[in-house]
């Protein structure tokens, strides 16, 4: 009852006199008028700051962050532990990561305009960028050499579709040269070798196959290092300090494990037999006396140290439950990497490998809140409707805050190739804590994190849906709990979970009050037709392929844009106008033909914002319009 009150309270007519202004760049299109008392009463969920590793100053042997202290994330400096952080970059747009030579002489970082994804590469000094790109196509994959001379990346200006790989002296502006002319639009340096004469380059086809090869820096000749055969996935490959090339692969295996790989012997896993979970990541020591390395256990994160030459397990920290990941073993030996929880905000950490003391660089603010006060996530594990055991993390309110049975909002997450974990909520601890609203975070067939053969149940038009019905399943089991109010449940999604909202309102409209659905997919034909050229290709492995006219048929039939008629529930519709993968023009057919067939349908367009909005003043206008959403249409 309380939350109705208070509900009540902030939508009271008086307070409608004074609104939330509507950000410059953002259109809301039926979307009510937001009180300024509702926009008081979440604040401090809105001042939430995140901190995430970068990498080492191999120098100053401090950290390189990226963090938000003005509307959009800046790189910063942390001398020490709990020090300062200081700021560096000064742009008005986010600049989402950077890069330290390995002599520390020399600040790489990357930058798009508007959330449009096509980065150009600088050097920052002094506060200053200093473009090193041609400033109008997509670069990206940015990797050092080890005699920090040389920079390998990816750029798509020959014809706006295909990554051909380039050689940069970043000291040198204007003197990139095209190592070599290939076809796809997934191919990426990987790591520089100690010699200097070749590089690690993959060819990304889809989250089932990537191929790995051995580039020479003279003559740009590829030399392929996996076999031929099955499809088999590699991933960040590295050379150790003594040439040898260490990877992670499902080959012989349902998940990734690490192992090493060359041409005569294809891959072979440090650890033979049978694994559970995804290496998701490592690093190798300059000295090559460990790896360090992170296992995918469920959705959680395990770090541990292995020997290079056995894979035998030679430390275990014992590390706060949570997700972690971004890890870069320093000269050293300190291994830096960016953790969070559901009741701890993403932070830098360092790990001492000798005596597995973790360490927590930075503390990033909640507000004024007490993260500690957080509602952990439970795990719940249903069988699907063919069998198939599908999970998710349901976060429940505080029974003695809110008792009996709660609404609750199904977030669906996006890829399809990624997953769900237990980590920081951020403004969504809103809802939990004060709204008294329960949220379940899905992991259907398609997501990563379960193995390769769980990964492509969802493969191609025709077993699509098949991830519709996984949330059916878990529908059933949500609602049949006591603390869950089946008459008050909703869904939300972004990207392609954004099209799974679409398409589990309308399969499920019977049992839902809501959706809420973010750069969403509401016809994969035109999808197709106008995600950007680089990416398209990448997209019809997964999806299907709009030319062929079998697959075509099909995947209009799957359309939630098809079916619009049968969404009769509320929708809120937010999307990016410089949207490069899923067209704003994706959310405006959807909106137009739900309110053509007498539907409701708020529309949040940000005209400077690309797949997610990432600057601050359209983040909060965007979350306080969801909350006068949810207010409405769970609350009542």
């Amino acid at each position: 009852m309380r939350q109705i009150l208070l509900a009540a309270t902030l939508f009271a007519a008086p307070a409608l006199a004074q609104t939330v202004p509507i950000p410059a760049a953002i259109t809301a299109d039926g979307v009510p008028a937001i009180p300024l008392a509702l926009a008081d009463a979440v604040r401090p969920y809105l001042e939430n700051r995140s901190a995430s590793f970068q990498g080492w100053d191999p120098v100053g042997k401090g950290m390189l962050i990226g963090t938000r202290f003005g509307n959009a994330q800046q790189l910063h400096t942390v001398a020490a532990p709990g020090a300062a952080r200081t700021q560096i970059s000064f742009e008005a747009e986010p600049v989402p990561g950077g890069t330290l030579s390995p002599d520390g002489r020399t600040l790489l970082v990357g930058k798009d305009i508007g959330g449009n994804e096509f980065y150009q590469l600088y050097t920052l000094s002094k506060g200053r960028l200093t473009l090193l790109t041609d400033g109008k196509s997509r670069n990206t994959g940015a990797v050092w050499s080890r005699d920090s001379r040389l920079v390998g990346y990816a750029s798509n200006r020959r014809n706006g579709v295909d990554s051909d790989l380039y050689l940069i002296d970043p000291a040198t502006p204007g003197s990139d040269r095209k190592l070599a002319a290939l076809q796809g639009g997934g191919w990426s340096f990987s790591d520089f070798a100690p010699s200097g004469k070749t590089a690690l380059v993959s060819r990304y086809v889809s989250v089932e196959r990537s191929d790995l090869f051995e580039i020479d820096l003279g003559t740009g000749v590829l030399s392929r290092l996996n076999r031929p055969g099955p499809n088999a996935a590699y991933s960040g490959a590295k050379y150790g300090p003594d040439g040898t090339i260490y990877v992670t692969s499902d080959v012989g295996s349902d998940v990734q494990r690490l192992g090493t790989i060359n041409a005569r012997d294809g891959f072979r896993a440090l650890v033979n037999g049978p694994a559970q979970w995804d290496v998701d990541e490592f690093d190798i020591a300059d000295d090559g006396s460990f790896i360090a390395t992170v296992d995918n256990v469920a959705g959680a994160a395990r770090l541990r140290l292995v020997d290079p030459r056995t894979g035998a397990v030679i430390g275990e920290p014992k590390l706060p439950p949570g997700v972690l990941g971004g890890i870069e073993i320093a000269p050293w030996g300190a291994i830096g990497f960016t953790m969070t929880s559901a009741i701890s905000p993403p932070d830098a950490w360092s790990l001492d490998p000798k005596t597995l003391v973790a360490t927590r660089w930075t503390r990033s603010e909640t507000g004024g809140l007490d993260a500690a006060q957080n509602r952990l996530p439970e795990l719940v594990t249903v069988k699907s409707f063919d069998g198939l055991p599908v999970s998710g993390f349901l976060t429940t309110p505080d029974p003695a805050k809110f008792p009996g049975k709660r609404p609750l909002i199904i977030d669906i997450h996006g890829g399809p190739e990624g997953q769900s974990r237990p980590d920081y909520a951020g403004r969504d601890n809103y809802l939990i804590n004060e709204l008294g609203i329960a949220v379940f975070t899905p992991n259907v067939r398609g997501s990563t994190g379960y193995g390769k053969r769980f990964v492509a149940l969802d493969n191609g038009p025709s077993r699509r849906e098949d991830s519709v019905k996984d949330v059916g399943a878990l529908l059933d089991t949500l609602a049949a709990r006591a603390d869950i109010d089946p008459a008050r449940i909703a869904v939300a999604g972004g990207s392609y979970g954004g099209y799974m909202c679409y398409a589990s309102a309308i399969r499920y409209g019977d049992r839902l009050q809501a959706a809420q659905c973010t750069v969403a997919i509401s016809n994969f034909v035109t999808f197709l037709e106008n995600t950007q050229g680089y990416r398209r290709d990448l997209r019809r492995v997964e999806y299907g392929d709009e030319r062929v006219p079998a697959q075509r048929r099909k995947l209009l039939e799957i359309s939630p844009i098809t079916r619009s008629k049968e969404l009769k529930m509320p929708l809120l519709v937010v999307t990016g106008g410089n949207d490069p993968r899923v067209p704003a023009s994706e959310a405006s057919q959807m909106v137009d033909a739900v309110r053509g067939n007498g539907g409701q349908a708020w529309h949040i367009l940000a005209a400077n914002e690309g797949h997610g909005y990432r600057k601050k003043e359209n983040q909060d206008y965007n979350f306080l319009a969801n909350i006068t959403f949810w207010t409405q249409t769970l609350l009542k």
